[in-house]
């Protein structure tokens, strides 16, 4: 049995193929090869995917296809789709594509169809989403709902907040929809205020229903509801829930039929496809959070299907693995060139970071590679007049992920042609640069003269080779961001399985958790145990301030 990934074969034959690499620029790999675009691009319906501006040739690609073999990414595949346990620390399946299985094909776990549970909890869901939407679910006073406040924490909270500012060029105006995560209460605060209490529903996303944040939010929520109508009795008309713990829900004040479930094979980072989408199909509609399901299905279709060679998520794994393991690029950019896609680097930063940031494999030793690397970025104008000049010339590379659309959700005069052209604009500029004789030919152009030129030329010249990957949706609408979603979420899956590292957890997570439970209860009780210096001084000064 290989010992490391590090070991393998195609792992040995990437190295060397990186130092052959380190001195190419990516020009040369455009100037030898004409059909450079269409070697290394794929297209599935709706979306066009282009790597060729990623520093790969196509022995490159051939070896990183032999990686994925040799880690036997098709058999855990297909191990994840059949429901067998691959979270391997926590003993669980992991099912998020059950959740919109479409072709709803039997899955069984532990003995039970979860496409059966899947489908009768999203007929319960249609069921709700039209009684609200159409004004039957009514309120302590007897008013209709106006407001949703969804009220949750990472994987509750991005996923839908991310999908319904995607896709709030689509809606009516049946509800208005606001999100609280922050256990800040600056947040819920500006949301209260903006709502009324007759007419304002809550959905409150635990999956144990003893989230810290979460549940401090949904009790200050109460509160206001209850100063507003009196009594306890209305809890039940203006509060839901997506959780496993009717005990817990029932005690808040939650009725059982108001109760969405979740199961445990569906870890919070992928759970907006579940019930967790429940404010998603409340403002958009039941029909487009079905479009959702739907685009992301064919992306599992494909995923399932493709040769790996012309796999797009297998594809966008193995590239995130060849920057980092291989190329030493410890950092990604995000850049969406669509308002609509503003919150996507925040939420794929969880996904990945959160998925993947570890740093021992499967049997626990610790990995003597890099992993993943850190995700960051922004919308691609915006971005282009704050961190684009350290892309450009910075010390250290940082491939980019492109995200671009071929039509605009709002076309307003030709703001899509200009905002697109800077999308292809800016990928090229990463991967040619400029050069000193390109600066000295443009700048004598000019009628600068030559002890300027001698003095600036330096300053202006871009190295280029700057990795990046180009992603064309044909329009950012339900179907297309299930796409994807979907393709980064199997990204995800395909680099876990290469770097042998537990995806699907989150103990650096629960870490944190723990520590901030034990030292609520000092700042509580006003006392400080033993914590080092540093530690025990911020919170003397803390409490010293606060009284």
């Amino acid at each position: 049995m290989v010992a490391s990934r590090s070991q393998l074969t195609s792992w040995q034959l990437l190295k060397e193929q990186a130092d052959v690499l380190k001195d190419v620029h990516l020009q040369q790999l455009f100037a030898q090869d004409a059909n450079r675009f269409s070697t290394f691009s794929v297209e599935i319906p709706g979306v066009l995917f282009d790597y060729s501006k990623q520093l790969v040739t196509e022995k490159v690609r051939d070896a990183l296809v032999s990686l994925a073999n040799e880690c036997e990414l098709t058999q855990w595949r297909d191990k994840m789709f059949a429901g067998e346990k691959i979270n391997i620390t926590e003993g669980r399946a992991v099912l998020h594509t059950a959740l919109r299985n479409r072709a709803k094909t039997p899955i069984v776990v532990d003995g039970e169809n979860v496409t059966e549970q899947v489908e009768t909890e999203l007929a319960k869901i249609k069921g709700f989403v039209e009684k609200v939407r159409s004004g039957q679910w009514l309120g302590y006073t007897g008013k209709a709902v106006k407001d949703v406040v969804s009220i949750g924490v990472g994987g509750s909270n991005l996923g839908p907040q991310m999908a319904t500012e995607a896709l709030a060029s689509y809606v009516d105006d049946t509800l208005n929809v606001h999100y609280v995560s922050n256990v800040d209460g600056v947040q819920i605060a500006h949301v209260l205020k903006k709502v009324n209490p007759e007419t304002t529903l809550f959905v409150v996303s635990s999956k144990t229903f003893t989230t810290s944040e979460t549940m401090t939010n949904a009790s200050t929520a109460v509160k206001w509801l209850r100063a507003a109508a009196g009594d306890n009795s209305a809890i039940a008309k203006h509060f839901v829930a997506v959780s496993t713990n009717l005990e817990k829900t029932a005690a808040f004040g939650i009725a059982d039929e108001n109760v969405f479930t979740m199961w445990d094979w569906v870890g919070g980072r992928f759970s907006m496809w579940s019930a967790i989408g429940l404010p998603i199909a409340l403002y958009l509609g039941f029909d487009a959070f079905i479009d959702m399901l739907e685009g992301a299905f064919e992306v599992d279709t494909h995923f399932q299907q493709a040769p790996l060679s012309d796999n797009i998520p297998v594809l966008m794994g193995l590239l995130s693995v060849w920057n980092a393991s291989f190329l030493d690029h410890r950092a990604q950019a995000i850049l969406p060139y669509d308002q609509a896609l503003h919150m996507l680097p925040a939420y794929l930063q969880q996904g990945e970071m959160e998925s993947n940031g570890k740093s021992v494999t499967f049997a626990g030793s610790a990995v003597n590679y890099t992993t993943v690397p850190l995700i960051w970025g922004m919308t691609g104008i915006n971005g282009q007049h704050a961190f684009y000049q350290y892309l450009h010339q910075g010390t250290t590379i940082v491939p980019a992920d492109f995200i671009g659309s071929v039509q605009s959700q709002c076309e307003v005069d030709d703001h899509h042609t200009i905002l697109m052209s800077n999308f292809f604009a800016q990928s090229e500029a990463m991967m040619n640069g400029v050069s000193a004789q390109q600066v000295r030919e443009e700048l004598a152009a000019k009628g600068v003269n030559e002890e300027q030129i001698a003095q600036l030329v330096e300053h202006k010249v871009h190295q280029g080779n700057r990795p990046t990957t180009s992603i064309l949706l044909d329009k950012v609408d339900a179907k297309a961001l299930g796409r994807l979603i979907a393709l980064y979420e199997h990204k995800i899956f395909v680099q876990g399985i290469i770097l042998e590292i537990c995806s699907f957890d989150q103990w650096g997570v629960e870490l944190g958790k723990g520590l901030a439970k034990n030292i609520e209860s000092e700042l509580r009780d006003n006392r400080i145990a033993e914590h080092d210096s540093s530690t025990s001084g911020l919170m003397a000064y803390y409490q010293a301030k606060r009284q």
